[in-house]
């Protein structure tokens, strides 16, 4: 049967749309498909852009050449599922199943992982541009990126670039973000539980609330506006050493909090 026409349909469509029809080209914009169960259905080449799949059966489906930036396919089965040449940038797999797809030549950068996702035997998914557990962010420019409540324990971000990055209760424990760019990130109540932060630039970054415990920063490139309110784990020397930075960084207002550095120091 000839490809479904390069237009916008709704959920029932796709819902009931003949199994041995394929969706080749389709404009599917920010549709929810969540848990439907479209398994061995063709997408290849279509237009998947902010669809939300979470919990969505897509086994065996074939998704080559797909643009799948931004989708939400967190809990998704894509066993099996061909995603060659896709473009995964910034999609949600947290506790998806991947095992068996065909990845070749995907686009995975900035996209998400978790502790759950299961990617397919022998795939280099530390080191593929995707964002969780001991992934391989070495210098990569994750400003202004939503990192929201992300898994990123023990990842590697050396050098990377967090600049006005959202990492509310985000789990860093043990990540490695020496020379890191965190400045105006926001890491209210993040777990930074033994990060390496030496290097650092933390200006205007919003920690309230933060677990710093065992967190090494014995130098940072500057703390000027950040706000250390109610962090956790901070010992009394660890806070003298701060307060010792210069006037001008401790005095400087927390363009989110409206208190000093000192202040939030000294509380």
């Amino acid at each position: 049967m000839s490809p479904v026409p390069a237009t916008h349909l709704s959920r029932d469509q796709v819902a009931n749309w003949p199994r041995e029809q394929p969706f080749t080209q389709a404009d599917l914009y920010g549709l929810d498909l969540s848990g439907l169960d479209l398994q061995g259905r063709d997408f290849s080449k279509a237009i998947l852009i902010r669809v939300k799949g979470c919990q969505a059966n897509l086994s065996r489906a074939n998704f080559t050449g797909a643009d799948l930036r931004g989708a939400e396919l967190a809990g998704a089965n894509l066993q099996g599922a061909i995603l060659a040449q896709a473009c995964l940038y910034r999609v949600n797999l947290n506790g998806a199943d991947l095992r068996g797809a065909d990845l070749t030549d995907s686009q995975l950068d900035g996209a998400q992982y978790d502790s759950e996702t299961q990617f397919p035997e022998g795939f280099a998914y530390r080191s593929c541009g995707a964002i969780g557990p001991t992934a391989n962010l070495n210098g990569k420019p994750l400003n202004t990126a939503n990192l929201k409540d992300a898994d990123l324990q023990g990842a590697s971000l050396l050098g990377a670039y967090l600049t006005g990055a959202d990492l509310t209760g985000a789990n860093l424990q043990g990540a490695r973000l020496s020379g890191a760019d965190l400045r105006k990130a926001l890491l209210t109540g993040a777990c930074l539980r033994n990060a390496r932060l030496n290097g650092v630039n933390l200006k205007a970054a919003d920690l309230r609330g933060a677990d710093l415990t065992g967190a090494e920063f014995e130098t940072l490139e500057g703390i000027a506006g950040a706000d250390f309110s109610q962090v956790q784990g901070l010992t009394e020397a660890q806070r003298q050493h701060l307060l010792r930075y210069p006037d001008l960084d401790l005095d400087t207002w927390n363009a989110f909090s409206r208190q000093t550095t000192r202040t939030s120091l000294e509380c």
